[in-house]
């Protein structure tokens, strides 16, 4: 499979993976670049790296922005021999170092019944966590620019990490925000979600690029739109769970379609209920 990346701002480029749809960012600067997010399994990472190297010579480091195995699952390939630097949360280091067989197996689950032959290659793959842990905020210098990590708050997951470009007027989202399809709410913290988007907001101008974890990079509006989708989720989970209205209920009527606001609306529940959400 021939993959390739596209400019999409100065030195900014974006590899979408036909695979799931995954989006890639290449962050080039002087002297060295960038790469956010590493893909699924080792070959489609051998496959990003070769495309890399038609864009820049420069030795490389990685930023995962969450967990979960599209975003991650490449990183032993990517990272080489010794490997290279590193960046996550501090909450997605510790999944990938100290839970990688729950990881993994996870991985598995979700797409053994719609990717078979993917999931066979996630059950066995090689997980590298990260090796510099950001807490709130981290600046790398590629070499006449630099790039800024930002923990923005929870939202997809506990640990999404944003990959701000400012002389580029561009960040990298991840899952924080979704083109191609609804957001997901499996790990999420749906009454958080819409406030870490509003602080991404808060970075942004009217002209910038925002690279979403899946899709189309997109503009500001299309932001704007997202986290008013689910500001109204996580006030409809409110309202149901003050009301005590079944969750099927409040899911009909929310955004992005019943099934996947079902899924919110449980950990929403969940949450206001006192529960741990894992």
């Amino acid at each position: 499979m021939s993959v390739n990346f596209t400019e999409v701002a100065d030195r900014v480029h974006v590899l979408r993976h036909p695979v799931l749809d995954v989006n890639v960012t290449l962050i080039v600067g002087d002297r060295a670049a960038l790469v956010v997010d590493t893909l699924s399994t080792a070959g489609q990472a051998a496959e990003l790296a070769a495309a890399a190297r038609t864009i820049t010579p420069h030795p490389w480091m990685i930023v995962n922005t969450h967990h979960h195995f599209d975003h991650c699952f490449g990183n032993a390939t990517l990272a080489g021999t010794p490997a290279c630097p590193m960046y996550a949360h501090e909450t997605t280091v510790a999944l990938l170092r100290d839970h990688a067989a729950e990881v993994r197996r996870r991985a598995y689950d979700e797409m053994r019944g719609t990717e078979p032959v993917l999931a066979a290659e996630l059950a066995q793959a090689q997980i590298l966590a990260p090796s510099h842990a950001v807490h709130l905020e981290s600046t790398v210098d590629l070499g006449g620019r630099l790039v800024v990590l930002r923990h923005l708050g929870r939202g997809h997951t506990e640990g999404d990490l944003v990959v701000h470009v400012p002389d580029a007027d561009l960040l990298v989202a991840g899952d924080l925000i979704e083109e191609s399809g609804p957001p997901a709410f499996e790990d999420s913290y749906p009454l958080e979600w819409a406030g870490t988007v509003a602080e991404l907001l808060r970075l942004t101008t009217a002209r910038s690029r925002v690279v979403p974890g899946h899709g189309a990079v997109v503009g500001v509006d299309f932001v704007q739109r997202q986290h008013e989708q689910l500001s109204a989720l996580a006030w409809m989970i409110r309202d149901g769970h003050a009301d005590h209205s079944p969750t099927q209920r409040v899911a009909a009527r929310a955004p992005f379609g019943p099934e996947t606001a079902l899924v919110a609306v449980n950990r929403g529940y969940a949450e206001l209920t006192g529960e741990a959400l894992t």
